[in-house]
């Protein structure tokens, strides 16, 4: 359990009982639980891996004015990122997708710009740039929009739904994995763990995207501590030239393709995604 920056509680699972802290931030309508084979290596190489339910989701909070800007989220990075060195007596390494990339590039940017140094050690983007294709954001969202409200009868109506948006996906045997992202309520209708308001709340992460872009830009800009970006190799967001903005703004950074994965590199390729990163972090001494 954690403590984010209005108070609020935040819920991990623990990987690992001593080593270097690395703190696992999933993306938007995801938990905790997509973190788990990437955790499950980490600790393996004798990390501790605190893969985070982010405010709004999973088992976390849910925020009661509808905070969920990008800087609410980042806001939360900074209180946990605090909160595990003060604990290990290190930085942690952050991972962050999508939202959860944004969420610590903005952290760690703003905590530099300002002259209080990096948050973290290291920082890892899984399929996010400052700049990405709006297309692809229109898609993921239209996708969490669309029976957010209305949920669904059936978990297996659900996971029918999942399956034809993550169509180049094996489709799983067995529920029990997106039961975790569901929530049984009180009508008898299963809906999505997040807060709604995360997407259409007047104070959700569904900014005017310029906004965003320029924050982004700035904080990536700011940045000193070893990068890495990871692309899917087929992302629906992240092109080719998105990469090359990202390491114009960040000149020292590393940058590895994920073949065939798409977005969502961590669920599509795991094995490699993890590997990826462990070398990485390896190659840093951490």
């Amino acid at each position: 359990m954690f403590t984010g920056a209005a108070g609020n509680t935040l819920v991990a699972d623990v990987y690992g009982e001593s080593g270097q802290p690395v703190l696992l931030l999933h993306g938007g309508g995801q938990t905790r639980h997509a973190w788990r084979r990437t955790a499950e290596h980490l600790a393996r190489a004798g990390a501790v891996a605190y893969a985070l339910d982010q405010r709004g989701h999973g088992d976390s909070a849910w925020i009661a004015d509808g905070s969920y800007g990008f800087a609410d989220f980042a806001a939360d990075a900074a209180a946990v990122a605090a909160t595990l060195t003060q604990r290990a007596g290190l930085r942690p390494i952050a991972i962050g997708a999508s939202l959860g990339g944004m969420a610590s590039l903005l952290a760690d940017g703003k905590s530099e710009r300002e002259g209080r140094g990096a948050l973290f050690s290291t920082i890892v983007l899984v399929d996010i740039t400052p700049r990405v294709d709006q297309t692809g954001v229109a898609k993921i969202q239209g996708f969490m929009r669309e029976r957010a409200e209305e949920g669904f009868a059936t978990i297996a109506e659900a996971a029918d739904a999942v399956a034809a948006y993550l169509s180049h996906r094996t489709r799983p045997r067995s529920h029990e994995g997106l039961k975790k992202n569901l929530r049984l309520h009180p009508d008898g209708r299963w809906r999505w763990h997040w807060d709604p308001r995360v997407l259409t709340g007047e104070r959700s992460f569904a900014q005017d995207h310029r906004v965003l872009e320029a924050a982004l830009i700035e904080a990536a800009k700011a940045i000193t501590i070893p990068a890495l970006l990871v692309r899917g190799g087929a992302s629906e967001l992240v092109h080719e030239a998105h990469v090359r903005e990202f390491l114009e703004l960040v000149p020292h950074a590393s940058f590895i393709d994920v073949a065939e994965a798409r977005h969502m590199v961590a669920g599509d390729s795991n094995d490699r995604f993890s590997d990826a990163v462990l070398d990485f972090v390896g190659r840093l001494g951490a």
